[in-house]
């Protein structure tokens, strides 16, 4: 950590500030724990969250937790974008934890990312814990890389959907879903 406050350190001084103005004495410090925090999904795996937390279920229809909110870093500017993601699966003979759900969604999103490749991340990591027959991923977000500089476009939304299995093979199946989420 002392390094990254040495980093911090120098990024306030290189804007012009003056790091030993009494409102920055602990800036670097904070900042750096911050900056850990919201990275700490590198620290994370796939088996740990799930935590054994996979049940056999004799049931074959979906599964929707929808406005799971995440808190991520564009890995362009490293700004936050900030959003919600819906989650849909079709059970093959197992379901995951509710709780399950929203720990994929943060491991992936406390990472340096671009959204494309997060609802990616998400989708295959539901796919490959249960083997469903189908998964669907769709996380709307709002980027302050966009919003604070370069083109300032504040009520921009980016979405991106990823769509497995039977959501990709069975049209009814991906507009049941997007009915779904749209309530």
């Amino acid at each position: 950590m002392a390094d990254m406050e040495d980093l911090f350190s120098k990024i306030i001084t290189e804007v012009g500030e003056d790091v030993s103005r009494e409102g920055l004495l602990d800036t670097p410090k904070r900042a750096a724990k911050a900056f850990k925090f919201l990275n700490n999904g590198y620290e994370k795996t796939l088996e740990e969250i799930l935590n054994g937390a996979i049940f056999k279920a004799d049931t074959e229809d979906m599964v929707i937790v929808k406005d799971i909110e995440l808190y991520s870093l564009c890995e362009h500017h490293l700004l936050p974008f900030i959003g919600k993601c819906h989650i849909a699966y079709i059970p093959n003979g197992k379901v995951l934890g509710l709780s399950k759900l929203a720990r994929i969604v943060d491991m992936y999103a406390r990472r340096l990312q671009i959204q494309e490749k997060l609802t990616k991340q998400i989708a295959d990591a539901v796919e490959v814990s249960i083997a469903a027959k189908g998964v669907a991923v769709v996380v709307e977000a709002k980027h302050l890389c966009m919003m604070m500089r370069g083109v300032e476009k504040q009520n921009s939304v980016m979405t991106t959907s990823v769509m497995t299995g039977i959501f990709r093979e069975d049209r009814s199946t991906r507009i049941e879903f997007l009915n779904l989420i749209n309530r």
